[in-house]
Order: structure tokens, then sequence, then C-alpha cells
């Protein structure tokens, strides 16, 4: 190791990892630099310099990634210009739009895939291009096992839609639209003219989903540079940024700076503290849960309900608010400005990507809108955006967006409208006939990791069509399935453990009282014990659907939604020993 100009130990050439490869004097280095000269690089091009590989998450199934295949050529440029010899990887892209039963199914293959891309071939560092829901957690994940130094390009939000002079926000107005076509509010053609007014660029959801949500949560653990996650898709910011991260990875690799220098605990509690001061997605519990365990650092919901108990929502954007987007917050300053809002609840400390810490990164950040960015003392709720409640009815946990709730709702006992799974609730749903009322809590089984499986976005169950037309557009719903984070409304997640496997929301049967206390986090089914016990004794394990291929093996490894739904056997553990090159 040679000395930089800081002082510290740099790599030389014979110290990268792909010196292994293409470096040493024999028969398998030969074949490795024969085969480099048949793809037409120069010995130039790849020996002694730091290998980079760039997992791209680009399909043309992929909306959110269409641009991915030219903001790889940009990446690539910048390796090139830093001296590094970049490899484009392509990777599973984990489409939320179409995959079926639900992307999160295979967000841990992503991270499997991407860890076993960096571990097999000559990568001596990585760039992660990802954004859609599950890229941004499977693609980090799945890096830090690898341990390569690393850094994430964000997808960036789309343009903001729009349709007969309204702002529509993707996901969000989808849903609000659809109950009002239900009420008989639109017709079918408006709906219908609608469907090409909602995303009109590439690039992810510009509501503050689950998209924007991942994307701010990993600029807020240090793995993106500075402002790299709110710089809309379309913006001429974003090929731009694509090259500097280029750039960057290469020094990153000569300075050996992998993810265990880099991360902390103060990096995990700067990503639990931006998604809450952003009214971010549910879903980003289970993934920066997930994240953490992968880092080897300590994270539960008690630590996420006490973070998002003294920090305030300050990002005014839908789904929490009702007017703005993405790229009105990246006008308003973006991820810069708004961490620099939220610096007193951060670790400022916290080494980032960029080589400074996250207080240098952020330092010079202004906000231009204080509307969108709100003030500490101004906020849109004073508490995050996110609850964990715990009672009888989820011994292991469930989450809430309070600040996509109907404030009224949040302490309210009613009684229970169950559904067994997704089918039977859209079978009885708009039946006339239904026993339910305003005050009645819809209840939905099988919607967790193993129910679904997979944990697919269930939780924002359709409000009875009879009811929407009486005027009623929230009320309490409660499953151990996920929901978008474009979503709103009075919806209790993630209960765990699951249906499935014998939680107490296997046994809630019509008409049983669930009291919800969001103030005092408790969610109780309001059963007395024998009964329940005589429930648990007759409860039979539902027969399983999966034999072979990579849902059963999902079924036998994933852990709860409260454990991050990772597969038991790609946690953190001891070190995978570097392949013999034979």
């Amino acid at each position: 190791m040679a000395a930089d100009e800081k002082g510290g130990a740099r790599k030389r050439p014979e110290d990268l990892r792909s010196h292994r490869w293409f470096g040493v004097d024999d028969l398998r280095a030969f074949g490795h630099r024969s085969r480099m000269l048949q793809m037409g690089f120069s010995e130039s091009d790849f020996r002694g310099k730091p290998v980079i590989g760039i997992v791209n998450t680009w399909s043309e199934l992929s909306p959110c990634h269409f641009h991915f295949r030219t903001r790889a050529e940009e990446v690539k440029r910048g390796v090139w210009q830093a001296g590094g010899f970049p490899v484009e990887l392509p990777a599973h892209p984990v489409t939320e739009q179409y995959m079926k039963p639900t992307s999160m199914l295979y967000r841990n293959m992503l991270a499997m895939e991407t860890e076993e891309l960096a571990r097999s071939q000559p990568c001596d560092g990585l760039v992660l291009l990802g954004g859609c829901d599950k890229t941004p957690p499977g693609l980090v994940m799945g890096a830090l096992s690898a341990g390569l130094p690393f850094l994430f390009v964000p997808a960036g939000p789309m343009n903001n839609g729009g349709w007969r002079g309204k702002t529509l926000g993707s996901g969000s107005d989808a849903w609000k639209y659809h109950a009002e076509l239900r009420a008989g509010n639109i017709t079918q053609a408006q709906w219908k003219d609608m469907e090409g007014g909602m995303a009109r660029s590439f690039g992810t959801c510009m509501t503050a989903g689950t998209a924007a949500t991942m994307m701010l949560a990993v600029e807020a653990m240090g793995l993106t540079l500075p402002g790299a996650s709110s710089i809309p898709a379309a913006d001429s910011a974003h090929p731009r940024m694509a090259t500097e991260s280029g750039k960057r990875i290469v020094d990153m690799v000569w300075d050996d700076e992998i993810p265990g220098k880099l991360l902390s605990q103060g990096s995990i509690d700067n990503a639990v503290a931006a998604t809450m001061a952003f009214g971010g997605s549910t879903n980003a519990i289970i993934h920066i849960i997930a994240m953490a365990r992968r880092a080897g650092l300590e994270l539960d919901l008690e630590r996420f309900d006490a973070i998002s108990r003294r920090v305030p929502l300050i990002a005014n954007l839908r789904p929490n608010g009702d007017t703005y987007l993405m790229a009105d917050f990246f006008f308003a300053g973006g991820s810069r400005a708004f961490l620099n809002r939220l610096s007193p609840h951060l670790d400022l400390s916290a080494k980032t990507v960029s080589g400074a810490t996250l207080g240098e990164d952020i330092a010079d950040a202004d906000v231009f809108n204080e509307e969108i960015i709100r003030p500490l003392d101004r906020p849109l709720q004073a508490e995050g955006g996110l609850a964990v409640l715990k009672g009888s009815l989820a011994p292991r946990g469930a989450v809430i967006k309070t600040s996509a709730a109907d404030p009224r709702l949040l302490n309210h006992t009613g009684p229970a409208v169950v559904f067994e799974n997704y089918a039977d609730l859209k079978k009885r749903l708009d039946d006339p006939d239904l026993d339910v009322t305003a005050d009645s809590v819809l209840v939905m089984k099988s919607g967790g990791p193993q129910g679904g499986p997979g944990m697919p976005e269930w939780g924002m169950m359709p409000i009875p069509q009879k009811l929407l037309k009486q005027g009623v557009r929230d009320m309490v719903r409660l499953s151990d399935a996920r929901m978008s984070g474009t979503s709103y409304g009075t919806c209790v997640l993630h209960v765990a453990p699951e249906s499935h496997v014998g939680g107490p929301l296997a046994l809630v049967q019509d008409g049983d009282l669930i009291r919800l206390d969001v103030p005092n986090r408790k969610l109780d089914l309001l059963v007395d014990e024998a009964e329940m016990a005589r429930r648990q004794a007759a409860w039979v394990a539902p027969t399983r659907r999966y034999a072979r291929g990579w849902t059963s093996m999902y079924l036998d490894q994933v852990t709860q939604a409260d454990e991050g739904c990772d597969l038991r056997f790609l946690e953190a553990g001891a070190p995978t020993p570097e392949p013999d090159i034979y």
C-alpha cells in the first residue's frame, strides 16, 4: 500500500482484487486477458486499473429505470475519466409495476444476485443503478454482504403528471380517482383519459412513496453522492451525477473505502430519521431493518418508534400533503437542504461515499420554499410520519402511516369485517349485503411474507362501494400485508406474526372488537384469553402451495416483517471467502 495525499493507505495496482484475474503470470490469467482482448479491449484498458462493476437493473418492463441504458454509459464515462475500467453487469430489475404476486418476493433474489455478481467476478468496486421500490434495498443489501467499495446511483423521480388542468401524483391520485369512479363521481371515459397523464417520463413515482423514501434513506446512510436522491430523472443534473459517481468510485477503490469503514450506527439512525421527517413509506421499516442487519448493525421496531417520536415531519409532499411532488421538493432545495434542516436530529459525523461526513456534505444547503421543506418549529406533524404498534393482535408489532391517516380514526374501536385473503376481499367487498359500516374495521388475512407469498401491497383495502356512495373516504383497515408508499388512509400493516403462521390475526372473526390506539401505540383484539385459546387449538395451518423453485426456498428462509423479511442464510455472519482461481 502506498500513502495518499491525506497520509492514509492507498492501494497499489497489485493490491487490487482484479489483479488476481488479470495481473498474474499463469495460464488462467492468460485466458482472462485473452478474452478481454477478444472483446476489443487493449491490455492497457484493464490491467492495473480498478475494475468497476456497474450493476444495472434496466429492463424494458421497468419504466422507472428506462433511462438506465444511457445512465450506465454516463457512469462509464466517469470511470474512464478517473482511470478505472467499467464493466456493465445486468441484474434483476424487480419491477414494481408488473411482477406478480409482488416484487417484494424478489427483493432478496436481487440482493443475492448482486452479492454473487460482485464476488464471483473481477470487480474491485460497484456502482449500483436502482430506484424503483425494492431495488435500492436489494442492491444495497447485496453490496453490503459482498463488502466491496460501492455507491448508489438513484433513478430519480419522473416528471409531474397532469390531466385536465390538475396536477397528478403517481399512485396517490390513481387510488383517489378510482374511489371517485367507484362512487360514480367521474365517468369511465374520464378514468381512461387519465391513464396518459399519470406518468409523463421515465423515473420513479414522483410522490413521496417507497421509491422516493428509499432513495432518500440510502443517501442519508451516506451511500450516494450528496443531493443525488432528489434529482429528477429527466433533469440534466442527473446524467452529471451519474458521471461524477463513476469518477468517485475509482477513488473509493484506491482508498479501500469498504462499507465496514463507512457505515456506523449513526448512518442507520440517519436513514430512519430522514424517513420519519419525510413522511416516508411504511415499506422503509422492513427495508432499513434488512439493510442494517446485512451491515451487522442494530435496528428494531422499538428504535424506529423512538426516533419517530422525536423527529418532526417536515416534508410537505403527497400523499401526506395535498399539493407538492418530488420535482417541487428538488427545486425547494432537495435532499441536501432537507437533511440540513433536519441536522439537529442527525449524526453529522457519519461518513459518506463523498469522502466527507454527512455534516460536511450538507453544510451549505439552503431551503428555497418553506412550504415544501418546513422549518422544524412549523412541521406538518409534530412526530414522524410512521408509528409502531404492539398489543394482543400484534405481539411482535404492526405499523401505521399516521401522516396519511384520518386523525379521528387514530383512536378507534370497531367490529371486525374479516376477509380470509385478497380473493375473498375482491369477491365480497362490494356486495350490497355486506354487514359493514364506517365504524367497522376491515381485516384481511394471508397477506404476509408467507401468506402472500412475499407480502404484497394489498394493505390499502378499498372502501366498500356502498360506503363510498355515502361519502366515506377512510376507515380503519388492518392486515399482515404491505401497502404502496403512494397510498394513504388509516391502514394498519405488517401485523406480526402473520396469519399464515398462526399469529393472532389468523384467529380474528367477524364481529370481534378491535381497538386501535395510536397515541399509546396499542393494537388489541378484545376477545378473552379462553376464547382465543379455543380458537388457537382449532386453527389449522394452510396447505403449502409451492413445492419447488425460488418461491419454495423463499418460504423456507424468509423472516417476519419485524425482522426485515430477509432470508436467514443471507443475513450478516462470517465473511464469505474470496473465490479460488484455478
